[in-house]
């Protein structure tokens, strides 16, 4: 009962009981004083008082209850009030943070659509990824399918925004249940989760803890690109809301990758031969001017070869172009074995010709590394039609900045040098 309230209460029952007490001791006083009969009607007076003061008992009893009833239904109705307001709060919180999500998912997509290669976009997709998942302990894997080849590794590692070394390179048994069943998975316990075997389900040699963990295919219709994941070393530290916001980054990251590989295949379109892979001559001649102003800054040697295959056209006459195009794939893979390295440009020059540009090179380890290639090639046995046939190939060697000095003419050089070997009698290196 509130202090406004009991004031109330005593005003409304103050002046009765003072008029009471008032008659009683003037009453009481008379009978002393001055006529003793008065005691009996001083009972009678207090018998009434007595009944008046139970009566204003009753009163104040059921006046408190009351209040006290109505005190409780303000309080009912202020926590009715807490909860709407709490609830809309919630609301508008949860609006805020989707809003907030889908602001990071549209800057997301900005950066993905500026990727050119699946490398670009596999790092934005990761450092993306941790960023939004950015705890501490959480680490975010990136396991993609390899264009060509089809397998299956390890692309991307990161936690708290730095790459980490994760030693199972194919994944575990939470990745291979992903590529089994292409649907997104959330494991709140590592170690009860009934569909995995907690023995089988991480390897030996891993030392990282995972205990939970989200992870969402990334596919593009049918067809599979790989994995996006986050794991934690903590137990019930991801929710459906979180399964769920990965989806929408591993859809954004699926498109990004699957322009991507489209954009690679059509500059390898552009810079490569369809027959033999090998790049075309418009390519070699742009990374020359790149390349030979390198060279020339650093003050080193760069050494280019011409080469032609002896007697082709007997082979096409004699064997049909199918073979001649067998020929040409034979050769390229022998060249691509023998002078693959970072830097070295094989290209496809046209018809049976072939060049090579080999930076850091001198024309002395050129001559001798071409002589063992021409040596390889004389040696390789071909079948064609079931018949086993040799061919050789005519080098010709130029080096900057010895032979040349700009571009066409090294190329001039690496020619006169391929005409020369011809009139030498082929199958040979000048």
């Amino acid at each position: 009962m509130t202090q406004q309230q009991n004031k109330l209460l005593f005003n409304k029952s103050f002046w009765p009981l003072t008029i009471l007490v008032v008659l009683l001791v003037s009453f009481f006083v008379y009978a002393v004083k001055i006529d003793v009969r008065f005691f009996p009607l001083i009972v009678i007076l207090q018998i009434i008082t007595l009944g008046i003061l139970l009566y204003f008992r009753s009163y104040f009893e059921n006046e408190m209850t009351s209040i006290k009833l109505k005190k409780e239904e303000y309080l009912e109705q202020i926590n009715l009030f807490s909860a709407e307001i709490e609830k809309e709060n919630n609301a508008q919180r949860s609006l805020f943070e989707r809003v907030e999500a889908y602001s990071k998912l549209k800057s997301l997509a900005e950066k993905l659509s500026l990727c050119a290669t699946c490398a670009q976009a596999a790092e934005i997709l990761g450092q993306r990824t941790d960023e939004l998942f950015g705890q501490h302990d959480t680490t975010t894997l990136l396991y993609l399918f390899h264009v060509k080849t089809g397998d299956f590794g390890l692309a991307f590692a990161m936690k708290a925004g730095s790459k980490v070394e994760i030693r199972s390179k194919k994944g575990d048994t939470f990745d291979h249940w992903i590529i089994k069943n292409l649907k997104p998975l959330l494991v709140e316990n590592t170690k009860n989760d009934f569909r995995f075997d907690a023995t089988k389900s991480f390897s030996q040699k891993e030392e990282r803890l995972c205990l939970s963990l989200i992870a969402v295919p990334l596919f593009v219709g049918n067809k599979a690109l790989g994995i996006l994941r986050v794991d934690s070393p903590s137990e019930h530290h991801f929710t459906t809301d979180d399964l769920r916001f990965l989806s929408r980054i591993a859809d954004l990251g699926a498109v990004a990758m699957e322009s991507a590989q489209l954009y690679e295949h059509v500059q390898d379109l552009a810079m490569k031969d369809s027959l033999t892979g090998l790049y075309l001559r418009r390519h070699l001649m742009d990374r020359m001017n790149e390349e030979l102003s390198r060279q020339l800054r650093r003050k080193k040697e760069l050494s280019f070869l011409m080469m032609d295959l002896d007697y082709f056209k007997k082979y096409n006459d004699r064997f049909g172009h199918i073979a001649g195009d067998l020929v040409l794939k034979k050769l390229s893979e022998i060249l691509v074995k023998h002078f693959q390295h970072p830097g070295n440009i094989i290209c496809r020059y046209g018809g049976e010709e072939f060049a090579l540009m080999l930076p850091d090179c001198s024309k002395e380890e050129a001559l001798k590394r071409a002589e063992d290639f021409r040596q390889e090639v004389e040696g390789t046995d071909i079948s064609l039609r079931r018949e086993k046939t040799h061919i050789t190939i005519s080098i010709g060697v130029a080096s900057f900045p010895s032979d040349a000095q700009i571009k066409e003419e090294l190329i001039h050089k690496a020619d006169q040098a391929l005409y020369q070997a011809k009139r030498q009698g082929r199958n040979q290196v000048c």
